[in-house]
């Protein structure tokens, strides 16, 4: 049987693929070993600054990652975050600063996310992935919750700690659904958010909210931002997305009605579409499509079959 998820094979979803990287977190409370791979020749380190890394072009054409040898890093003794090991055994580190860089060849330039995404190799952007995601994290979560105290960073990065009251803080992640939502006639509705300009659609999507499941979000969420109720809920794939700190939920829904009602607030229009009018939109430049390193494209690729056109996408 084939099931969705089988069927974005041909068309990877950003950040998902196998880095090669093995995230080691049983080292990361071990600090003899991190002391050991920190001053290891082989290890290498990037900086990470308000969500930017620097990437530069290879001889050959590729973007990488500006990586250097621990021992050419900048200092930064707290905010040193261990992202794991390859299969030849290198030791790879993100390093939190408030400013990239210089680079003295100026070839290398800051990016973010949403660009590199999309050329980094599939480990560089692992590891970019996850360093952002930290970066964040920490610099959003420097008091304890619980008794207000300033927490320390511990294990490697992925841990800050309360000395006055001994509460632990992990990483956050926020679960947000983003659903491709057909109705009986397989038109696909698709939304325009109040502050996106005029063409630009793509499908709906919303946090997850405390207490209930995954499928109920999905529902809710529909319901409240266009006013048309979803039935069946099917599961295709989920994707990182550290903007900041969500793991993006993707589904396919079918619609129990089809009249639309914007709430106004996040949805400034919505309209369902064939293929046929959804090509001619495209054609015409009525309609910009989702592109980039969203998984919203591959989940407006399962229904429409082919790729989405590239102009005017965001």
């Amino acid at each position: 049987m084939t099931t969705w998820t089988d069927r974005t094979a041909d068309r990877p979803i950003s950040l998902t693929a196998p880095s090669g990287i093995d995230r080691a977190a049983h080292h990361r409370l071990d600090e003899a070993w991190l002391a050991a791979a920190w001053s290891h020749p082989s290890t290498r380190c990037f900086v990470v600054s308000g969500g930017q890394v620097l990437i530069d072009e290879t001889p050959d054409g590729a973007t990488e990652l500006v990586m250097t040898p621990s021992f050419e890093a900048p200092l930064t003794e707290a905010h040193r975050y261990f992202l794991g090991t390859d299969a030849d055994g290198t030791s790879y580190f993100a390093l939190q600063k408030d400013s990239l860089p210089g680079r003295m060849d100026q070839s290398a330039r800051p990016a973010g996310l949403r660009e590199a995404g999309l050329l980094l190799s599939d480990r560089d952007a692992g590891l970019m992935a996850h360093a952002v995601a930290l970066e964040n994290w920490q610099r959003l979560h420097r008091f304890c919750s619980r008794c207000g105290e300033r927490t320390v960073i511990a294990a490697a990065g992925h841990i800050r700690r309360c000395p006055a009251c001994g509460a632990e803080h992990y990483p956050r992640t926020d679960p947000a659904v983003i659903m491709a939502v057909t109705d009986g006639e397989d038109r696909i509705l698709l939304g325009r958010q109040v502050h996106w300009p005029e063409g630009r659609f793509s499908t709906l999507a919303g946090f997850v909210e405390p207490g209930e499941s995954i499928e109920q979000s999905v529902r809710r969420e529909v319901q409240e931002e266009v006013g048309v109720a979803v039935g069946q809920v099917e599961y295709v794939a989920s994707q990182p997305w550290p903007f900041p700190s969500s793991l993006m939920l993707g589904f396919m829904a079918h619609a129990t009605s089809t009249e639309i009602n914007v709430d106004g607030d996040e949805i400034h229009e919505a309209r369902w579409f064939s293929r046929e009018e959804l090509g001619a939109a495209f054609e015409t430049g009525e309609v910009l499509p989702p592109y980039g390193i969203s998984i919203a494209a591959r989940l407006i690729e399962l229904w429409y079959g082919k790729p989405l056109p590239t102009r005017g996408a965001f």
